[in-house]
């Protein structure tokens, strides 16, 4: 009954929804309308609120703008103003410049005018001046010519030969100038040097006294008598032959009574010949086994003897240090002579001398006493070697470890290379005085002819000599000249020319004095 109630409910229900529906959607419509209406209204109201307020905001900003614009406007109109300004004063300026500039260009313009007006002017006048000068030049030239072809007629020589005059007149001046020249600084030179070297030398040649002794090429041995001359030479020469063969020597057995002359070159081999010569007729025993003998025996004692000399002479010349072999050098020297002069003797005294004018003029002594020393070491080898003593004396020195000083001492003591210290130039003074003391040396006629012919012939070559004279055995030339063919200057300077020349192709000990002598002489004759 229910089911029944609830279905015939629910049918009724299902009927009843349409309308019910349709009423709903026709209230909900209407409703839906109101409210859209009431909506629009207050749409509309609330748009009209938001116009009228939008359009008053636009208003308000229109009119800001429109301020705002003026404002910028008026700024623009003023920056624009002032800009324009502005360049209206530098375009002012610019004009003032420019009529400045202009101004100036017209004055330059009308100053450069004048010049041209005035260089126009003054090219004339110099056109008018150079052709008067030129027409003067070719005048002058005419007259010059002239003149000189007068001049040459009067003087009888032509231009080139009075230009040739001209030249040789102006060197004639120069060479006389040269010449007083050199004459004031030779004086001015010697004033005070010439005077302290003499006290030097003087003080140097005071302190010391050497003898000198001269030696020959032969050794004199004298006999207890005649006999031992035949004892000497041997059955058939055969003791003198032999004693010739171990030694080296000659033996001249003469006239000349209980005398046995021994001739050699080498003066070691002379010393030895002559000790075994002594020891063998000391003895009595002479043959060829016995020679052999006392010939070696001698020869050690000579060897020995040699470095006891060197060593000895190396002490009292004050010189330490020295190579064996150069002892040996010095020690020979015993035996060398030169001139006639002893070489030991001679290098001793030259070390002597030397080694005070060091200590004088306050440089190395010691170097000074070693380079005089050695200074002649070459000629004790010049027997045995090829070359001069001086190549000789470098050679070995510089092979034993001498000091540079020392080798340039002994190869420019003869000026054979420059001087490269005071040492070697004193070496060279103190050689020269030991050289030249009288009677220090001695040489042969021969040489000495020859040197006296090598200074007449030298001086007698210079033309305008009229006589030559070598004196005082060489030591000295006078010279004299023509009045007429040499004058005062020309004397100074061809008396260094021959002292020059004799330096170069003359050997000679010691220094030889130049002197010229020109005199003019007025003669005439009382009647």
């Amino acid at each position: 009954m229910d089911v029944i109630a609830i279905i015939a409910a629910l049918g009724a229900f299902i009927v009843a929804s349409p309308a019910f529906f349709i009423l709903g959607r026709k209230s909900g419509t209407n409703a839906e309308r109101e409210r859209q209406a009431a909506a629009k209204s207050t749409a509309e109201e609330t748009s009209r609120r938001i116009v009228a307020e939008a359009e008053r905001d636009a208003e308000n900003i229109k009119k800001s703008a429109l301020v705002s614009g003026k404002e910028e406007m008026i700024k623009l109109r003023e920056k624009f103003e002032g800009e324009v300004r502005g360049r209206r004063e530098e375009v002012e300026r610019e004009e003032r410049r420019l009529s400045e500039r202009e101004t100036v260009l017209d004055r330059k313009y009308e100053l450069i005018e004048q010049r041209d007006k005035e260089l126009g002017r003054r090219g004339s006048e110099f056109g008018r001046r150079e052709k008067a000068v030129t027409d003067r030049e070719q005048e002058l030239e005419k007259l010059v010519a002239d003149e000189r072809r007068r001049l040459e007629q009067m003087a009888g020589m032509s231009a080139q030969d009075a230009k040739n005059e001209l030249i040789r007149r102006m060197e004639e001046e120069a060479q006389a100038d040269a010449a007083n020249r050199i004459r004031e600084i030779r004086e001015s030179a010697k004033r005070n040097a010439e005077r302290e070297a003499k006290k030097i030398v003087a003080l140097a040649i005071q302190r010391i006294a050497a003898d000198h002794t001269a030696e020959t090429t032969v050794s004199a041995v004298s006999l207890p008598n005649d006999e031992m001359k035949g004892r000497i030479i041997g059955r058939e020469g055969r003791n003198i032959r032999a004693f010739e063969l171990a030694t080296g020597v000659d033996v001249i057995i003469d006239d000349t009574p209980d005398t046995v002359v021994v001739s050699c070159f080498d003066p070691i081999r002379r010393e030895v010949a002559r000790l075994a010569l002594e020891k063998l007729v000391s003895d009595g025993r002479i043959h060829p086994g016995r020679i052999e003998e006392v010939v070696n025996k001698s020869r050690k004692e000579v060897e020995t003897q040699i470095v006891e000399t060197g060593e000895q002479a190396a002490y009292e010349a004050g010189v330490h240090g020295l190579h064996p072999e150069l002892i040996k050098l010095v020690g020979r020297m015993r035996w060398r002579t030169s001139y006639g002069q002893n070489i030991l003797q001679h290098s001793k005294e030259v070390a002597w001398l030397a080694s005070i004018m060091a200590a004088e003029l306050g440089l190395d002594v010691n170097m000074a006493r070693r380079g005089a020393l050695l200074h002649d070491v070459g000629k004790v080898l010049t027997h045995e070697h090829e070359g001069t003593h001086v190549q000789l004396g470098v050679e070995v020195a510089t092979k034993y470890g001498e000091n540079p000083l020392v080798v340039n001492c002994i190869a420019a003591h003869h000026d054979d290379v420059p001087h490269e210290s005071e040492v070697s130039v004193l070496v060279q003074a103190a050689d020269a005085i030991s050289g030249s003391r009288p009677g220090a040396r001695r040489e042969a006629f021969e040489t000495y002819v020859k040197r006296l012919e090598g200074l007449e012939r030298i001086a007698s070559s210079y033309k305008g000599v009229e006589k030559v004279f070598a004196i005082q055995a060489g030591r000295e030339v006078r010279v004299i000249v023509l009045p007429d063919d040499v004058d005062d200057v020309r004397m100074t300077t061809m008396s260094e020319e021959i002292a020059r020349r004799i330096e170069a192709e003359l050997q000679y000990p010691g220094q030889i004095k130049v002197v010229l002598i020109r005199e003019t002489r007025a003669v005439d004759f009382a009647r």
